[in-house]
């Protein structure tokens, strides 16, 4: 057998091997076995109802969100087979490249702050299903875990060294490579809300933002990423949802790339701080 027919069947027997392994976790990232973790939201419409006697949520808004209504999206050709098999060749590929920078962050990782070197956050997925998205840990152990950076007294003094540099190079997603190998996440789709960012899930739902594979990158990452304010940001991903294609895929990961050489617009005081900059002006 040739050099090259050796390396067609270890990176077969590699896929099949990381297949069977993404089939098995799936379930297990998803909730399956665990009813009361899932969402009592998922495949329905809501709204959001404020009520300033209930808890603030991770948006820093009090109330919550009311059904009014079932999903009725329906997955068109591209979405449900040329994206997805887009997906799985350009995953399985990054995890096999990608192997070496994994291995160097994670041992970075571990000397800078002793302590896993992933976490996982209950995250917001299609059709509002939760599924656990995947990060390289920027931050120390000591920080909240539910809570978004921008909900953090003084952030800053939570990110590790490793973390400053692995955060400002967006390196902190890789593992969401994993993700969507699994079929949890796509390439490129609205980012994954945390669980009870309840704002941002009701103003995605009026633009069906919600009704698709979140992604590693897409349309509001690259047209402003954190400084963006919530209705901003949920509509900028409704105009993804409206022009889903190829087209529009492959503008978003083209516009991606530039933010590994490093992101100015990653504001460690989070959501709206642009307007914050302005309003300061």
């Amino acid at each position: 057998m040739s050099k090259l027919g050796k390396l067609i069947t270890a990176l077969g027997i590699m896929f099949a091997g990381a297949a069977v392994i993404g089939v098995i976790k799936k379930s297990d990232s998803t909730y399956k076995n665990k009813p009361k973790e899932q969402n009592p939201m998922e495949g329905k419409r809501v709204r959001f109802v404020e009520n300033d006697e209930e808890k603030e949520n991770a948006d820093g808004v009090r109330g919550h969100l009311e059904a009014v209504g079932q999903s009725d999206h329906q997955a068109g050709v591209y979405e449900k087979y040329v994206k997805r098999a887009i997906d799985v060749i350009l995953s399985f590929g990054g995890l096999v490249l990608l192997s070496p920078v994994f291995l160097i962050l994670s041992i970075w990782i571990v000397i800078d702050d002793p302590g896993p070197v992933l976490f996982t956050q209950k995250r917001i997925g299609k059709d509002k299903q939760y599924f656990k998205l995947h990060k390289f840990r920027s931050m120390k152990m000591s920080t909240p875990h539910d809570k978004p950076t921008h909900m953090l007294d003084n952030p800053e003094q939570y990110i590790t060294k490793a973390g400053k540099f692995i955060r400002a190079h967006s390196l902190d997603e890789l593992p969401q490579i994993w993700d969507i190998f699994i079929g949890n996440m796509s390439v490129v789709g609205p980012r994954p809300g945390l669980w009870n960012q309840d704002l941002l899930t009701a103003e995605r739902d009026k633009y069906g933002a919600n009704d698709i594979k979140p992604g590693l990158t897409g349309w509001a990452q690259i047209n402003g990423r954190d400084e963006l304010e919530i209705p901003v940001k949920a509509q900028l991903d409704g105009e993804y949802v409206q022009q889903l294609g190829i087209g529009m895929d492959i503008k978003c990961f083209l516009g991606s790339v530039g933010v590994f050489k490093g992101d100015k617009s990653v504001v460690e005081g989070g959501t709206g701080e642009m307007k914050k900059h302005e309003e300061n002006k």
